[in-house]
C-alpha cells in the first residue's frame, strides 16, 4: 500500500509540474483575460486520461493506474477524472446518472468556492 501512495505522490508532483509548465506556456502565448490556460490543460488531461484508461485495461498495465492516472493526470488536472467518471457513467447506459453528476459537480464546486470566498471575506476582512 505504501508503494501505491509513492506512486500517486511522485505522479502528483510530476502532473503539478506539468500542469503549472502549461499554464506558463499557453498564458504567454495567448495572454488575455480567458482562462484558456486551465481549459487547455482540462482538455488535453482528458484526452490523455481517455487513451490511458483503455490502454490500461487492455494492455493489463492496471497496476501503472496510480502512477499514471492518479497522479500524474491527476496532478495535472482532476478535471480529467471527472471527465473518466461522467464518461464510464454514460458508456454503462445511465445518462441521467452522468447528467445529474455533471452539473452537480459544476454547480456544486461554483457553490462551494463562492461560499469559501463569502467565508474568508468575512473572517479575513
Amino acid at each position: 500500500m505504501i508503494t501505491t501512495f509513492l506512486q500517486v505522490g511522485l505522479g502528483g508532483a510530476i502532473g503539478a509540474m506539468l500542469r503549472f509548465g502549461a499554464g506558463l506556456g499557453v498564458a504567454r502565448l495567448h495572454g488575455g483575460s480567458f482562462p484558456l490556460a486551465v481549459m487547455s490543460v482540462n482538455v488535453l488531461g482528458s484526452v490523455l486520461m481517455g487513451v490511458l484508461f483503455i490502454w490500461s485495461m487492455e494492455r493489463g498495465m492496471g497496476h501503472l493506474n496510480p502512477l499514471l492516472m492518479t497522479g500524474i493526470l491527476g496532478g495535472f488536472t482532476t478535471f480529467s477524472a471527472f471527465s473518466l467518471d461522467a464518461f464510464v457513467l454514460w458508456d454503462k447506459g445511465l445518462p441521467g446518472q452522468a447528467a445529474a453528476y455533471v452539473a452537480l459537480s459544476v454547480a456544486l464546486s461554483i457553490g462551494g468556492l463562492a461560499l469559501g470566498v463569502w467565508l474568508a471575506r468575512g473572517v479575513l476582512t
